[in-house]
């Protein structure tokens, strides 16, 4: 019989929570299985895994084929590196004490960058929570602002008001002085239209004379 070893889906819908078992190959994924080994929360940052290492390392020593999710879990807690040191102690390549030195030099590395990622995730929440908060200050000075009265500038429109009536009176009062003044100067030319007729008749009158005169004349000549 071959065995997996692989995750079995639970949880809610949209926060998903798996246990890590080991189970037939040909059963359905979320079946019967042989043996649970863990579980693993992918809701959490880091992600949470509860691991029996001893069982898991006994498991893949015995040929279970881990999943690709399983064996990024397995190698993450130092399951494979576990394995690989024991064959190699089985094979006389090294010896337990060995084994154990490089083993316990490896969980120290790993426990370092763990805890470095863990740093750079809180400084980076940190820096996230400090954006929001100061973009939330920035727009509720916008708001408190934009509340607040501006007596400066509700005045200026009166001040406005006040210029232009005063232009409005300086522009019209010249006006109404020319149309008052108009008439009176036109007056000496109404009466020089007047006197002119006058004059042209006083010029026309001895025209008029010489004309009566002139058949005087005539008749004198033909009583000669």
């Amino acid at each position: 019989m071959s065995t997996r070893i692989r995750l079995q889906r639970h949880g809610k819908k949209g926060k998903p929570f798996f246990h890590i078992v080991v189970a037939d190959q040909r059963a359905k994924r979320d079946g019967r299985f042989i043996e649970k080994l863990g579980t693993y929360n992918p809701n959490t940052n880091p992600a949470t895994i509860d691991l029996d290492f001893e069982r898991s390392v006994h498991w893949v020593s015995v040929g279970a084929q881990p999943t690709d999710t399983a064996r990024a879990i397995l190698s993450y807690r130092g399951v494979l590196m576990k394995e690989h040191l024991l064959r190699g102690v089985k094979k006389g390549a090294l010896t337990q004490e060995q084994a154990e030195a490089k083993f316990e030099k490896w969980l120290e590395e790993k426990a370092g960058k763990i805890e470095k990622k863990k740093d750079e995730l809180t400084k980076d929440a940190e820096k996230e929570r400090a954006e929001r908060l100061a973009a939330e200050r920035k727009v509720s000075e916008e708001r408190a602002a934009a509340l607040t009265p501006q007596p400066e500038e509700e005045e200026a429109p009166a001040e406005e008001t006040d210029t232009e009536e005063a232009a409005e009176a300086t522009t019209e009062a010249p006006t109404e002085e020319v149309k008052e003044e108009a008439p009176a100067e036109e007056a000496p030319a109404e009466e020089a239209k007047e006197e002119a007729p006058a004059e042209e008749a006083k010029e026309e009158a001895p025209a008029e004379e010489a004309k009566e005169e002139a058949p005087a004349e005539g008749e004198e000549e033909k009583k000669d």
